[in-house]
């Protein structure tokens, strides 16, 4: 899979994550992907709640016990 941009948001709590997501995603192109980094645990549940309100495929997300890594595409 082809990551387009990768934005790290770790030490940032929501909802500023999901604010530099959005920003990041209206600056791509449809079907290119955006790879997030975030610290807060909250993230899981906010970016799935963000892909499905905005249509934008969460194609993978993944946890280790500080970061939470999350492949977005671009609808």
């Amino acid at each position: 899979m082809n990551i387009t941009r990768e934005l790290d948001v770790k030490g940032l709590n929501c909802p500023l994550p999901i604010l530099r997501a959005k920003k990041a995603l209206s600056e791509l192109e449809s079907g290119q992907v955006l790879k997030v980094v975030a610290t807060d645990p909250g993230s899981v549940k906010d970016f799935q709640a963000f892909c499905k309100q905005t249509g934008n495929p969460l194609l993978e997300h993944s946890a280790t016990s500080t970061e939470f890594t999350f492949l977005m595409q671009k609808k």
